[in-house]
C-alpha cells in the first residue's frame, strides 16, 4: 500500500426478524483515523482497526480500537488485526471478533459466516483518475451470527463490500452518500458522491442474486432530516420520497440509519450511509475521534 493509501472491507446484515442488525469493517489506513492523519499518512499498515457494531432492540455496541504494524498478520485468504480477522475459504467469508465496546467498556467476541448467493467480480471507480476503487463484492449474502458475548444468535440477509485507495478519502471527495437495499429479486445500490476535481458522481445499480449487475437511471433525489450534528443528508427514490426508520449512527461527519424508500416499483428497506469529508477534515472534529477510536500499540 503506497503512504496516504487505505483499504476496507464493509459488512453490514438485518436479522430475519427485523430486531438485529450489524456493520463490521476492516481496516487498512484507517480512512477514518485521527492518528493516521496527525502522523502524515506515511505508513498505513501501521494504522488498522476493526469497527464491530451491534444493534438490537434494546442495545447497541460499539468498537474501534486502532492497532499498529506489530498487530496485523496478511496472509492470501485471511487477514487478522489483533483478536480479530477475517477469512475467505473458497465458498464464504468468515470474521472472527474479539474487541472492546466504547464507551462502556464490554467485550464484543463470536464469529460471524457470510454466504454469498453470487460474487461481483467487477471494482468501480469512483473517480476519473481511478485513485478510489469500489467493489461491491457480494450484493446478496446469507449471514449467521453466533456471538458468545453479548450472548446473540441470529440470521439475516446482508451484503459486503471493499473500498482500495491510493490518496486519503478526502482528497477525492467532499461528501457521498450511499443506500443498499435488499430486493426480491436481488439487490440495488445507489451511490451519490460530490467529488473535489470532477463532476458528481450518480451510480444507480441493480444486481441480481448471482451477482450479475445492470446499470439504471437515479431515481428522484429524496431528502432526509438532518441530523442532530446538524449533517445534511439525502438519498433516491422514485417518487421522491423517502423516511428514516431507526438512527444507527450520529457523528459529526458521519451517519448510518435504516430508510424506507421505493425502488423499482417496490417497497424498499435500505442500509444508508451519509459522509462528509469536509467535516472530517476539521481540526476539531478530529480532536473529538480519539473518544470512539482509542489507539493500541499492539
Amino acid at each position: 500500500m503506497v503512504p496516504g493509501g487505505y483499504a476496507w472491507w464493509y459488512l453490514d446484515a438485518l436479522s430475519d426478524d427485523g430486531q438485529h442488525g450489524l456493520a463490521i469493517i476492516v481496516f487498512l489506513g484507517s480512512v477514518f483515523s485521527p492518528y493516521y492523519a496527525w502522523s502524515g499518512r506515511r505508513d498505513p499498515l501501521d494504522h488498522c482497526a476493526v469497527n464491530a457494531a451491534l444493534y438490537g432492540p434494546r442495545d447497541h455496541l460499539w468498537a474501534m480500537t486502532e492497532r499498529g504494524r506489530r498487530s496485523l498478520v496478511r496472509e492470501r485468504r485471511s487477514l487478522a488485526i489483533g483478536a480479530s480477522a477475517i477469512s475467505w475459504d473458497g465458498s464464504a467469508f468468515r470474521i472472527a471478533l474479539d474487541e472492546i465496546s466504547v464507551p462502556l467498556p464490554r467485550r464484543i467476541r463470536g464469529s460471524v459466516r457470510v454466504d454469498p448467493l453470487g460474487v461481483n467480480p467487477e471494482p468501480f471507480a469512483l473517480d476519473s483518475r481511478g485513485r478510489h476503487l469500489w467493489r461491491p463484492i457480494a450484493p446478496c449474502a446469507r449471514v449467521s451470527v453466533d456471538f458468545q458475548a453479548p450472548d446473540l444468535r441470529w440470521s439475516g440477509k446482508g451484503y459486503l463490500d471493499m473500498n482500495l485507495g491510493r490518496e486519503p478519502l478526502e482528497a477525492g471527495f467532499h461528501d457521498w452518500a450511499w443506500s443498499r437495499a435488499v430486493l426480491d429479486d436481488g439487490a440495488a445500490i445507489l451511490y451519490d458522491a460530490k467529488r473535489r476535481d470532477d463532476a458528481p458522481l450518480s451510480l444507480a445499480l441493480r444486481f441480481d442474486k448471482s451477482g450479475r449487475y445492470e446499470r439504471a437511471d437515479a431515481p428522484r433525489r429524496a431528502k432526509l432530516p438532518l441530523t442532530r450534528w446538524r449533517l445534511p443528508r439525502a438519498t433516491r427514490s422514485q417518487d421522491g420520497e423517502a423516511a428514516i426508520v431507526r438512527e444507527l449512527e450520529d457523528a459529526p461527519f458521519y451517519s448510518r440509519s435504516l430508510v424506507s424508500n421505493r425502488l423499482f416499483g417496490a417497497p424498499a428497506l435500505c442500509m444508508h450511509e451519509s459522509l462528509s469529508l469536509d467535516r472530517f477534515r476539521n481540526p476539531i472534529v478530529r480532536l473529538m475521534l480519539p473518544f470512539r477510536m482509542p489507539r493500541r500499540a499492539n
